[in-house]
């Protein structure tokens, strides 16, 4: 129970974890959700950066840097990978139509209507 009673030992206040208001979002802040994208969580990591910066002015910044890595996030979401660094494999690659979803984020698969 969290009505003020003792749990495992410990003393519990009901209601005692308060949160200030956030600082304002940075572009380090939208880093931190986006770096670590998979194609699985693009959309719901797009819908915490929208959360994040939905109350910046249309020209700020970080606002228009949010806009732009949801924009890839959107685009990860038709894709199996960033592919952001190395090399791209050769669609001419033996095997190659066997692989399921070889598109990458900046070349995402045809959406569908």
């Amino acid at each position: 129970m969290l009505d003020g009673r003792r749990i495992a030992g410990h003393y519990c206040r009901p209601n005692s974890l308060r949160f200030g208001p956030m600082a304002e979002p940075s572009t380090s802040d939208i880093d931190a959700l986006v770096g670590p994208a998979t194609p699985h969580f693009a959309y719901q990591l797009r819908a915490r950066v929208r959360e994040l910066i939905e109350e910046l002015p249309a020209d700020h910044p970080v606002r228009r840097y949010g806009e732009e890595k949801m924009r890839l996030l959107d685009d990860l979401g038709h894709a199996s990978s960033k592919a952001e660094t190395g090399g791209r494999e050769s669609q001419e690659r033996i095997g190659w139509e066997t692989v399921p979803s070889s598109a990458p984020a900046d070349d995402p698969l045809p959406r569908r209507r």
